[in-house]
């Protein structure tokens, strides 16, 4: 495995973009990588429904449908094209017409004969469609941050537990060897007692469907020049060309959903809606269930959540057409009372400060651990020679899972949980909700670990939740 230096600044050799290349590539390959010999028989598989196909979606369908023991048989999303491409992708693996297409989810989560769904929507749906589906009893994986707002995320918790159904995070770094193996070496005393943790996210705002150069080359005419969608707000020239009626195959009213409805701007529908926090929550919400839920791993806070949190942040103006907070450093405190470690933890995690690169860095009274997609490093190298620890140090063994869908399909039948259930991703975005709120707010605020409340801040305690949009609302 490459090793990169923490404080080199070297960029991850494993991306989310190679995580999809990777599923493309599983479903070039016969019966799949992880897939088992021969077809189960029909009574025997998972039936599964795929619900969103934009970023995520098809990455992770492409790798049910490998799996001998599943099999596909229904597709939702709001825009045609994306629908078709989804349906045809189905049909083309199995060489038959039965993938059976839906506009609304609902219909699809009414079909008795669906086991479980695969939910990859933007982030403002996250807790409407979970919660549905959870009550009508399918087995649930999930893409993360769990959803918009903690309140929501409490939702989906509760309707997971009282419905008792299998639920997976697309927190997918806990099913890759290298960060399993950093935060083994932590749970296991290598470091000695953790008292910091590093937690490095992006900062910025990334056009990933590359849409950004054609619409500024719609503003090309304007005699103000601009680099980003950030800067542009209402009541001016630059707004009105970048509003657009919606494209005839995107029922864009739905796809608003519980949201505030605001204008059709095409550069924050198509995957770049998490830059909007009308919509999404930013480089903040979108990376903290990986490399902050990895800090959480290692130090065996999967249940847990820090008291004290305080965050600063650089903004856009509120109403410009990208949003979220392009620079962010957020500390929390883990009060050793409430987790019963040892002593107290402090957790950074920041975007857009280069001393504090990507990945998740444990520093202990003995040593550091630093772990990052394709990279792993330590204070001391005989710690990450070899494939694993040896079996001497081994005292605390994590939970392994060699592929993350599959680890889905094999508790869906043993009824064990996955690797990433919701417990622990509701607890491993926690700090992010909580550091935005404090930026927001300015100010440091408390919170109540057990009670799952901000104690003595009605301001903040306000941002747990979010108004919807008529008639929308949570199952």
């Amino acid at each position: 495995m490459k090793k990169l230096l923490p404080g080199s600044g070297a960029p991850s050799t494993f991306t989310r973009r190679d995580f999809m290349k990777t599923a493309g590539a599983v479903a070039l390959l016969p019966g799949g990588i992880w897939a088992r010999t021969g077809r189960a028989a029909a009574s025997n598989r998972i039936t599964l429904g795929v619900i969103g196909w934009g970023m995520m979606g098809p990455a992770n369908t492409k790798v049910f449908l490998q799996q001998d023991d599943c099999q596909v048989v229904a597709a939702c999303d709001l825009d045609k094209n994306h629908l078709q491409a989804a349906v045809d992708t189905v049909n083309k693996r199995y060489g038959n017409t039965d993938c059976k297409a839906y506009h609304d989810y609902r219909e699809l989560l009414a079909r008795d004969d669906i086991d479980a769904v695969m939910i990859a929507v933007p982030d403002h749906w996250h807790a409407i469609v979970a919660t549905e589906a959870a009550n009508r009893k399918k087995h649930i994986y999930g893409e993360k941050p769990l959803a918009r707002t903690v309140a929501e995320q409490q939702a989906i918790v509760n309707a997971v537990q009282k419905n008792g159904i299998t639920w997976q995070t697309g927190s997918w770094q806990r099913s890759l060897p290298n960060f399993h193996r950093g935060a083994e070496i932590v749970r296991n005393g290598l470091i000695g007692n953790v008292v910091r943790v590093e937690v490095g996210l992006p900062g910025g705002h990334h056009d990933f469907p590359g849409t950004v150069p054609a619409f500024m080359q719609r503003l090309s005419s304007l005699p103000n020049k601009f680099d980003s969608p950030a800067q542009i707000v209402p009541g001016t020239p630059a707004w009105d060309l970048a509003v657009t009626e919606p494209p005839s195959h995107l029922d864009y009213e739905r796809w608003i959903g519980p949201s505030k409805m605001e204008p059709h701007i095409d550069v924050r529908v198509y995957q770049n809606w998490r830059w909007n926090y009308n919509t999404g929550g930013g480089q903040l919400l979108d990376w903290i269930g990986h490399h902050g839920d990895i800090a959480h791993w290692g130090l065996g806070f999967d249940l847990t959540g820090p008291s004290e949190i305080e965050g600063i942040g650089e903004f856009p103006a509120a109403n410009a057409i990208w949003n979220t907070a392009t620079k962010y450093k957020i500390e929390c405190k883990y009060r050793k009372e409430i987790t019963h470690y040892s002593n107290d933890v402090g957790i950074t995690i920041a975007g857009g400060y280069p001393e504090i690169p990507m990945g998740t860095k444990w520093i202990g009274t003995e040593g550091w651990v630093w772990v990052d997609r394709g990279g792993l490093d330590a204070s001391n190298p005989e710690w990450i020679k070899g494939d694993s620890l040896p079996e001497g140090q081994r005292k605390v063994k994590l939970y392994e899972s060699p592929e993350h869908r599959r680890n889905f399909l094999d508790c869906i039948k043993s009824r064990k949980p996955t690797i990433a259930p919701v417990e622990t991703a509701h607890h491993s975005t926690l700090p992010g909700h909580l550091g935005l709120i404090s930026m927001l707010v300015g100010r440091k605020i408390q919170w109540d670990v057990a009670e799952e409340k901000i104690k003595g801040d009605s301001e903040a305690t306000a941002l747990l939740s979010r108004p919807y949009r008529a008639p929308f609302k949570l199952a």
